[in-house]
C-alpha cells in the first residue's frame, strides 16, 4: 500500500519518491497545500473504491496516517 501511495504522491506533488516516507508530514515536509491533499484523497477513493469520511480526512497529517487508514479498510 505504501509504495502505491508514494508513487501517487510523488507524481502529484512533483517530489522525489525518496522524500515520501511514512513519517513525511504533508504540509511541512512535502509542501502540500489543502487542495493537494484533497486531490490525493479523491484519487485514492477512486483508485480503491472507498469513501474516506471527512472526520478521517481531518486527522491525516502524515503519509503514514493515510497508509494506516487504507490498510485498515482492507481487513
Amino acid at each position: 500500500m505504501f509504495d502505491e501511495v508514494r508513487t501517487i504522491l510523488s507524481r502529484q506533488l512533483r517530489v522525489s519518491p525518496d522524500k515520501v516516507t511514512l513519517e513525511a508530514h504533508f504540509k511541512r515536509d512535502l509542501h502540500a497545500d489543502s487542495l493537494d491533499i484533497l486531490q490525493l484523497l479523491m484519487r485514492l477513493e477512486d483508485d480503491y473504491g472507498v469513501r474516506i469520511p471527512d472526520e478521517a480526512l481531518a486527522k491525516f497529517e502524515t503519509v503514514g496516517d493515510v497508509v494506516t487508514y487504507l490498510d485498515s479498510l482492507e481487513k
